[in-house]
């Protein structure tokens, strides 16, 4: 008799492997034991030095398959003397259990893999169940899922519908699922202007001048004022850096850095637009030089509400007794580059802890989360 996959035990073991990014750390090596012995064809997508595991159970090309998404690296501990106990522990004190990754995201991974090798194993499906699973996720993110998605586009693998196991709920177990993300874009602006004596500003061009308009400029009119399903977009200024010792000196160079997170009224090339218009004219009322270096991380999506989302609603309200609220808010996931390749709902547990010292875990939640995930399963292959 095969007995039901433990989601604690398994989160533990993950725990265990020390997988900060972007290193393996022996984490895809579990489960990748765990779900070949569960029939599910495995299969190692590794690029540019990152970890990627692939699963499937089911036939290739099925009219139905779910796919679950989420990641098993985990970011720095930090303070290793900060933290009440072993970062690697998974030690279980008082029914919580402590470890780097608890909350984001090994305990989730763990609760869909254990989800999913139960639910083929007692009730084997109609169509496909797939896992795709990065080491790449806190890192860089070029290398992880994005790499996935390439590899199963190449291969014809297919995914109808996808849930990404991110900790989504930010007090209590089933109060949010995300049905969107904001997009998030990152300016680097350097001024070059001409050095002088602070006493005879007239003879220097100050780029400090010139980047404090440029910012005053960004921030005086919001972006907008929100949509249907998303807040407002915000612009926030993260930096302003000259390096400048002297207190008499107006220096030549000057830096500041912007942060922005945008909802579906905008694109990153809209945005990039937008910054590049105002530098280009705060340039040529100042005579300073400024250049803008962009960097987007993520376009806004959102998957409108329907059967997929209510579908997730209801399992969740089954098993917590809560209607999760469809958000958008947070940062950006994984979710972002599968909203490409199909339809994309982020649920898992409450996120309080990840990233901090003493990041820890329900240990009871877990189980619930398990369960969560196997009635969407078969409510979605019922």
């Amino acid at each position: 008799m095969t007995h039901p996959v433990d989601p604690a035990d398994l989160t533990a073991a993950l725990i265990r492997c020390p997988s900060v990014t972007p290193a393996e750390g022996g984490a895809l090596t579990v489960l990748q034991q765990l779900l070949s012995g569960a029939g599910f064809s495995c299969t190692r997508v590794d690029r540019g030095g990152v970890a990627n595991l692939f699963a499937r159970w089911g036939a290739k090309g099925a009219n139905r398959s779910f796919g679950f998404n989420g990641h098993t690296d985990v970011v720095p501990v930090g303070d290793l003397a900060a933290w009440t106990h072993d970062p690697f522990g998974a030690q279980v004190v008082d029914g919580w259990m402590y470890g780097r990754g608890a909350t984001d995201m090994k305990s989730g991974v763990a609760a869909f893999a254990a989800a999913a090798v139960d639910f083929v194993r007692d009730t084997p499906p109609e169509g496909a169940v797939i896992l795709a699973i990065t080491g790449d996720e806190e890192g860089e993110a070029v290398d992880g899922t994005v790499a996935l998605l390439d590899w199963m586009a190449a291969e014809g693998e297919r995914m109808t519908h996808c849930l990404v196991g991110e900790p989504t709920c930010p007090n209590e177990m089933g109060e949010m699922m995300k049905i969107g993300r904001r997009g998030s874009m990152t300016c680097w602006f350097t001024a070059q202007g001409v050095q002088g004596h602070s006493a005879y500003p007239h003879r220097a061009k100050n780029p400090l001048s010139a980047l404090v308009a440029l910012l005053s400029r960004l921030q005086a009119n919001p972006l907008d004022a929100g949509t249907d399903h998303f807040d407002a977009s915000t612009l926030a200024i993260t930096t302003i850096d000259c390096g400048n010792p002297a207190t008499n000196v107006i220096p030549a160079k000057g830096a500041a850095t912007v942060n922005i997170r945008f909802n579906d009224l905008h694109t990153g090339a809209s945005l990039s637009a937008w910054l590049r218009g105002h530098a280009a004219e705060v340039a040529a009322e100042t005579g300073v030089e400024i250049g803008c270096r962009i960097s987007i991380s993520g376009e806004s999506f959102l998957t409108p509400p329907g059967a997929f989302s209510a579908l997730i609603a209801r399992a969740v309200q089954a098993e917590t007794g809560r209607l999760p609220e469809p958000s958008t808010s947070g940062g950006t996931s994984d979710a972002r580059f599968v909203k490409n390749h199909c339809p994309v709902v982020e649920f898992g547990l409450v996120g309080r802890t990840m990233h901090q010292v003493d990041e820890r875990v329900e240990v009871a939640q877990i189980h619930q989360l398990k369960a969560i995930y196997t009635r969407i399963l078969q409510d979605y292959f019922a």
